[in-house]
């Protein structure tokens, strides 16, 4: 009897509360990847089919924040939300039909679709916000909580062109520890916060190991910011150490209105780094429209970068100076082109947009001059201007036209922007910098400014037009017209329309004459024809400080590799050598990776003559450089595909063009290093050169290659 009444209550039970999903997992996989949720939407599966490695865990695998006018970064997760899954065949679909937050149910159906394609996993969402008085900010989708990643996975970034970090849990730790008091709710996670295209140069990011790794990537061509999540939950009270990687997006959907994404992708892919790069250049290719840069810029072994007049008023080169002292210096070195910063009036970082040649100096026609000395025999002048600043003691600002296109915050004010530099004394760099506000690049009256700028370029007679900053993702300008204010997150995109622009611009005067940008970012580097790099100084920080006394291969954040690969177009610039030590390393570095040398002594005070060191290895490098500038300068960077040899401890890179291939060797930690090449296939031995010890013998098949600490060696090879 007391059976039947368990049974009777059984049924009742599940006729009254029906078992939305009776099915307790759902399985979509090819012959490459398995994606396995649970009915709680769960990640049970993200597998490697090749590997046979799961990344997942069986952990959520969205979270999203929405705000009213009285609180904002309201939290809803997943776990406190019971979904409705189905499966469709190669996809899942997980449905919510309104939200429970923390503290409140919304009005909010969101719809996520996982589909599973060749290489890599889709991960779609519908957002419909049917809550009065609410914006959904921002999604984190998809989320790999408690990411299981194989002990030989770094993390690979592509912030700054690319940076590789050995262990993730103590970089999201020390990131964290680097944030003010009271800023995160360090309690709850710890998070690194890291955001396209602020930082990254394009709009993924990797675990990566020697045979596989796994790969997140938003291909977004709306290019609008991305954060690319890494968060640390605790596994226990205040023990954080279980990883959460994701992409997160911000659609600022205000109530009446349905937001959709299709962009997110997942792969966990077999094989070296360069899979994430075939990755995204597979995407790019989409979108990608790099135009030809002048043959002079292809040749262009570097610049000297100087600052002429100075914020605070000293005149550091006179105008003089660039036909003759200037110019005499980089020759020494190889160089004949100058980047010329604080030429006008009011000098560097000062009086934005206004640019007057100095009247002191002889004004514009002492600088036509001096520019037209300059380039004879083949040199180049780049010429310098703000792609973005407009200083709040201009007239230009004050007359009323600054304000008006000056970008606004979420209050409505009107964005600032300072940079002290410092003469002699404290004073000035600490209390008396020069305040500037951002144009909106959008705008008609600032495209004219562009334009002018331009224009004079042209008049003066200088081979390149740059403008600074506009290679990065910007503050957004804010509308304070609705309920909520909203911002443009879309600055990346507009300044690469701008400088096409201009580009265009260009183009319809004189195709010789170059546009470069500063920053690399991948849809604003497709408009430019040459990039001055920018990145912290842990871009090149030694990670092993004392290498060279124990006898170490130097270890660095800095890993270039990953742009220069992927998107081998673009010519780029080094930076931060500007005084004479570490000298041979780096500037090695710089042929390895095929980037252009920005020579930048003192931070532009100087020139390499008072850097001796610097002045004769440069010297010797860029001879190396010119004859064989066919392939290192203009031939195609392939990092280390189409070539082996035999000696890891040695760095080696491979540049093709036409017939040939240059392949370079350098190594910086051993008194004496020996590598043997293996000639590739329907390849043969042609030359070779070398800067430092270094001894060769080429036979058939093979090259073997000895050579000395910091030593510099380039083999060519010609198709058969």
């Amino acid at each position: 009897m007391w059976i039947n009444k368990i049974l009777l209550s059984s049924l009742l039970f599940f006729v009254c509360f029906p078992q939305i999903n009776a099915q307790s997992t759902f399985t979509i996989k090819n012959e490459n990847i398995e994606v396995s949720i649970d009915n709680q939407g769960n990640l049970q599966s993200l597998k490697n089919l090749k590997t046979g490695y799961n990344y997942a865990s069986g952990k959520p695998i969205w979270r999203l924040y929405y705000d009213r006018p009285d609180w904002k970064d309201n939290e809803v997760i997943a776990a406190n939300n019971q979904p409705q899954v189905k499966q469709q065949a190669n996809q899942l679909l997980i449905s919510y039909t309104g939200l429970k937050g923390r503290r409140e149910k919304v009005n909010i159906n969101l719809q996520l679709t996982i589909l599973l394609e060749n290489d890599q996993v889709r991960f779609a969402a519908e957002l419909q916000n049917k809550e009065e008085h609410s914006i959904v900010r921002e999604l984190q989708y998809p989320l790999v909580g408690n990411c299981q990643l194989p002990e030989d996975h770094q993390l690979l970034t592509t912030e700054y062109g690319g940076q590789l970090f050995p262990d993730v849990i103590s970089l999201v730790k020390g990131a964290n520890a680097a944030w003010p008091p009271y800023y995160p709710p360090a309690q709850d996670f710890l998070q690194r916060d890291v955001k396209y295209p602020r930082g990254p140069s394009a709009n993924c990011y990797a675990f990566v190991g020697k045979t596989g790794g796994l790969y997140f990537g938003s291909h977004d061509p709306s290019f609008e910011d991305t954060g690319h999540g890494l968060r640390l939950y605790p596994s226990k009270k205040f023990v954080f150490d279980q990883l959460e990687a994701g992409m997160y997006k911000y659609p600022n959907c205000v109530s009446g209105q349905t937001w959709t994404s299709n962009v997110n992708v997942v792969s966990p892919y077999q094989g070296t780094w360069h899979e994430t790069s075939r990755l995204y250049r597979t995407w790019a290719n989409t979108w990608w429209k790099h135009r030809e840069p002048p043959q002079w810029v292809k040749e262009m072994k570097g610049w000297q970068r100087i600052i002429m007049k100075h914020q605070y008023g000293e005149i550091l080169f006179p105008y003089t100076d660039l036909s003759t002292r200037v110019k005499k210096v980089g020759e020494s070195v190889g160089i004949n082109t100058v980047f010329a910063h604080g030429w006008h009036k009011e000098g560097h970082d000062n009086d934005y947009p206004n640019y007057i040649a100095d009247p002191t100096q002889g004004g514009e026609a002492v600088l036509k001059k001096q520019i037209a000395e300059f380039q004879k025999d083949g040199g180049a002048v780049i010429w310098y201007y703000s792609g973005r600043l407009i200083d709040k003691t201009s007239q230009y600002y004050r007359s009323g036209m600054g304000k008006k296109i000056a970008i606004k915050d979420n209050t409505g004010s009107k964005v600032n922007d300072a940079y002290r530099f410092r003469g002699p004394g404290t004073f000035t760099g600490s209390y008396d910098a020069r305040t500037f506000t951002v144009a909106d690049f959008r705008t008609p009256q600032w495209k004219e400014e562009l334009k002018k700028m331009a224009d004079q370029t042209i008049a003066y007679g200088a081979k390149s037009v740059f403008y600074d900053q506009m290679g990065m993702g910007d503050n957004p300008d804010w509308d304070l017209t609705g309920e909520f204010a909203m911002p443009n997150l879309r600055t990346v995109a507009d300044k690469a329309e701008v400088m096409g622009l201009m580009h265009d611009y260009l183009d319809s005067k004189d195709k010789e004459i170059a546009l470069g940008i500063e920053v690399l970012t991948d849809v604003t580097s497709m408009q430019s024809d040459y990039i001055h790099w920018y990145g912290p100084p842990a871009c090149k920080a030694i990670l092993n400080p004392g290498w060279e006394q124990k006898g170490e291969k130097p270890r660095t954040v800095f890993f270039m590799e990953w742009f220069r690969y992927t998107f081998p177009e673009i010519i780029v610039s080094d930076r931060d050598i500007r005084d004479d030590t570490d000298i041979e390393r780096r500037v090695n570095h710089t042929v390895l990776r095929g980037l252009r040398n920005d020579v930048e002594i003192y931070r532009c005070r100087a020139l390499i003559d008072e850097t001796p060191h610097y002045q004769a290895y440069l010297a010797k490098v860029n001879q190396l450089k010119d004859r064989f500038k066919h392939l290192l300068l203009v031939g195609k960077y392939t990092d280390a595909i189409g070539f082996s040899h035999a000696n890891p401890e040695v760095d080696a890179s491979r540049f093709e063009k036409d017939n040939q291939a240059a392949i370079v060797f350098t190594q910086h930690h051993l008194s004496s290093a020996n590598t043997v090449l293996t000639i590739p296939q329907g390849y043969s031995y042609e030359t070779y050169g070398a800067v430092g010890t270094a001894e060769l013998k080429a036979g058939k098949e093979t090259v073997n290659i000895t050579m000395g600490k910091h030593a510099l060696v380039v083999v060519v090879v010609k198709k058969k």
